[in-house]
Formats: structure tokens, C-alpha cells, sequence
């Protein structure tokens, strides 16, 4: 027992995680930025911070209108769709995770617009414009909005060691860049080449649109609609180019998990634990079971000791596939739940497959305690109440309140 006891101190010390401090209270990192001091209790939590932003007038919705003596007055016209813009956050455009319902939030704050902060698009708009016209001419009518685009990035509260040797909790980027699609509300009119109009605004976006150089634009009409010029032709997203070798920069790749993997695992065991609590990261007996806060005991068979596998560290971050020694499985979010926020984590064959991949954020030396982030999803992992039995699930943001922090020790 002696010699089990000390080889695990030394294994645990050896990561970085020892005897641990009293845990700190949680606190607001809305406004968190890279370098910013972050707390134990953000060790399970995630936020945005929006790098670069453009904010561009787009024509949504055009169509010409020729105006003759007698015809003036109110006009409804029907436009034709130009360009359709839908709010998007990386590879996801239903915004229904928390993460991406902050990031344009951020969005909003940075470019102090107000922009659209869930799923929709230009083209569920109606497209009728009606329009009060007191002069003959050529006319634009239109519906347009500011598109709003940029890139983002992914903070996680890590350690860091400072200049003079010590070290601290700080925000750091992580994994999960992206970029972002937004609009504000749709503005509708009428316009004319010869109307003064202020430089760079959607008005101003519309009489380009007019081609007002053109012959059409020049030429006599009958009242009513006049033909689109090539300016005014819909503007048609180019085509995806076919997928090339590599994966994308906002997720690595799933694969299946038909070939069990073989693994490097560290022969040291451990418990993920809850701070100062006696529930831990219990394995499940049954396939379709997940994973779920259980007591340790004599009798938990095993089921509450994890081993790391194929360990890597970059920048002070751990990554690795968690093999439970109770079933022989691996921790993963399942494939067909990857997008779902609080899918429920489980175990299954080990495979090379970034959904049994996870990355590890730990406190200071000294502490064990840690943050797990699925590699593939982005979601930290977390509980949504402290209870025997209840799931350890996937929060994109984490657990704002400390719930996502947990204690690695050696057992």
C-alpha cells in the first residue's frame, strides 16, 4: 500500500496535480479577454471573443420601377431576392448553444449595432415594398440591412506560468475558431439616380444597384416594372469547392468505431472527482447508459478509475482519450449527439476518433484541479445537479457556475 500510495503521488505530481487549495467561487467572465486573470471555478468554462469584425450594406431585395406623369402616388412592388444573408456562428447555423447565442452578443456590444442574435435568414422576409412616389422617373425600389461578419475566437481558463516562475489562472484562445454571419433589421425605400443620397448607406448601396449609366436606366419605359440589368440579377453564393485532404479549422473529424484502438495508456488510475464532494466520473455497466456522478466504494468495480491515453500537451493544455479501467471503454460524445447541447457523455470501443479525445485545463501546481473539453464538439463537460446518478453532459459555454471543475487525483 505504501509503494501504490507514493507511486501515485509521484504520478500525479508529475502532471501537475497535487493536494489542492480550497476551491474558489465562481465568477463573471463575460467580458473575458486573452491574458485576463480567470479562477479555479472557470476551469469547465468556455466564452467567445470576437478578433475582427466588417460591417458591409447589402441590397437583400431590388426591383426597378418606371414612374410616368399620373402614375405617381403610393406603390406596392414586389422585389426580386439579390442577396440572402443568414446568421451563422462557425460550422453551425441553428444558434441553439449558448456559446453561439454570447458570440453575437459580443457581436452586438463590439460593433454596437443591433444585429440579429438567433437563426434566421433575408429571404423569410416579405419581399413587398409599398412606397409613396411624388415624382416621374426611373425608381429602385429595395429592402436592405447591414451585414455584419468577422471571426471569432474560443477563450478557456488555464494556467500560465509567469516571468518570474510563479504561476496563474489566466484566459488563454483555445481550440474552436471560427467566423460569423449576422444582419440588422431590414430598411426599405425607393430611390432615384438623381436623389442625394449619404455615401456608404443602404440608400446608396440601392442606386448603384440602378446602373444609373446604363441605357436602361437612361431610356423611356411604360409605367411599371423594368427589366433587370446585370447588376440587379440575383447574386447566386459560388459553389462549394469539392472536399480537399485535411479537416477544417473549426473541427476535426469523427470517424467511426469499428477498430478498437490501441492505446498508450499511463499506468497511473484516477478519479474525476467533484471538488470536496465524495460523488466522481462513474462508468457505465450497459452500452446505452452514460456516464454519471457515483460514490467510490470497495464495490464500484473499477468503474470509477480513468486512465489517460495517449497524452499530448501544447501550450500548457493536456489532451487525451479517457480509458475506463471498470468497462475497458473510452469517455466520447456520441456521433449523432455531437451538435446537441447536454448530450449526455458516454463510453464505448476505443477508437482513433476525436470525439474520445479531450482536452485538459488545470489549475496551478499544487491543485488538481481540471476543466474536460471534447475535442470535436468544443462543449465542456459538466452536471446540472450535484446528485447520485446524475449524467456528466456536454454545455457548449460549461457550467457558469463552477460545475464544470472537477478534481483529478490519483488513486
Amino acid at each position: 500500500m505504501a509503494v501504490t500510495a507514493t507511486a501515485a503521488a509521484g504520478a500525479v505530481t508529475a502532471l501537475g496535480l497535487a493536494a489542492a487549495p480550497a476551491a474558489a467561487a465562481p465568477t463573471a467572465t463575460t467580458a473575458a479577454r486573452p491574458g485576463d486573470a480567470c479562477t479555479a471555478a472557470d476551469l469547465g468554462t468556455r466564452h467567445p471573443y470576437i478578433k475582427t469584425t466588417e460591417v458591409s450594406p447589402t441590397i437583400t431585395h431590388f426591383k426597378g420601377w418606371y414612374v410616368t406623369e399620373g402614375t405617381t402616388g403610393q406603390q406596392t412592388v414586389s422585389t426580386d431576392t439579390t442577396t440572402v444573408i443568414s446568421v451563422s456562428v462557425g460550422l453551425n447555423d441553428t444558434i441553439e448553444t449558448s456559446f453561439a447565442v454570447e458570440a453575437l452578443s459580443d457581436v452586438k456590444a463590439t460593433v454596437g449595432l443591433d444585429v440579429k442574435l438567433e437563426y434566421t435568414s433575408t429571404s423569410e422576409e416579405s419581399n413587398s415594398v409599398t412606397w409613396n412616389l411624388t415624382q416621374p422617373g426611373y425608381y429602385g425600389f429595395y429592402k436592405g440591412t447591414k451585414k455584419v461578419t468577422g471571426t471569432y475566437g474560443s477563450l478557456n481558463c488555464n494556467r500560465a506560468q509567469q516571468d518570474d516562475g510563479s504561476w496563474a489562472l489566466k484566459w488563454t484562445e483555445g481550440p474552436g475558431s471560427g467566423s460569423f454571419t449576422t444582419f440588422t433589421t431590414l430598411e426599405e425605400g425607393a430611390v432615384r439616380c438623381q436623389d442625394s443620397v449619404p455615401a456608404d448607406s443602404i440608400m446608396a448601396r440601392a442606386q448603384t444597384l440602378l446602373d444609373c449609366g446604363s441605357a436602361a436606366a437612361k431610356a423611356d419605359h411604360p409605367a411599371g416594372a423594368v427589366a433587370p440589368t446585370a447588376k440587379q440579377k440575383p447574386d447566386r453564393p459560388a459553389p462549394q469547392p469539392a472536399p480537399t485532404a485535411g479537416t477544417p479549422a473549426e473541427q476535426p473529424t469523427a470517424t467511426g468505431h469499428s477498430t478498437r484502438a490501441a492505446l498508450d495508456c499511463s499506468t497511473e488510475a484516477y478519479k474525476i472527482a467533484v471538488p470536496g464532494k465524495p460523488l466522481s466520473w462513474g462508468a457505465p455497466l450497459l452500452a446505452d447508459d452514460g456516464v454519471r456522478l457515483r460514490p467510490s466504494s470497495i464495490f464500484s468495480a473499477h468503474l470509477d478509475n480513468w486512465r489517460l491515453c495517449n497524452v499530448t500537451e501544447q501550450d500548457g493544455v493536456l489532451e487525451a482519450s479517457l480509458w475506463n479501467w471498470g468497462n475497458g471503454g473510452c469517455a466520447t460524445i456520441a456521433e449523432q449527439n455531437a451538435s446537441t447541447e447536454r448530450a449526455v457523455l458516454m463510453t464505448v470501443p476505443c477508437a482513433e476518433d476525436d470525439l474520445q479525445r479531450f482536452y485538459i485545463y488545470r489549475d496551478v501546481p499544487g491543485s488538481p484541479k481540471i476543466g474536460v473539453q471534447n475535442k470535436y464538439t468544443g462543449s465542456m463537460m459538466g452536471y446540472d445537479r450535484y446528485a447520485d446518478g446524475e449524467f456528466i453532459r456536454q454545455y457548449s459555454n460549461g457550467r457558469q457556475d463552477g460545475t464544470g471543475t472537477f478534481d483529478l487525483t490519483g488513486v
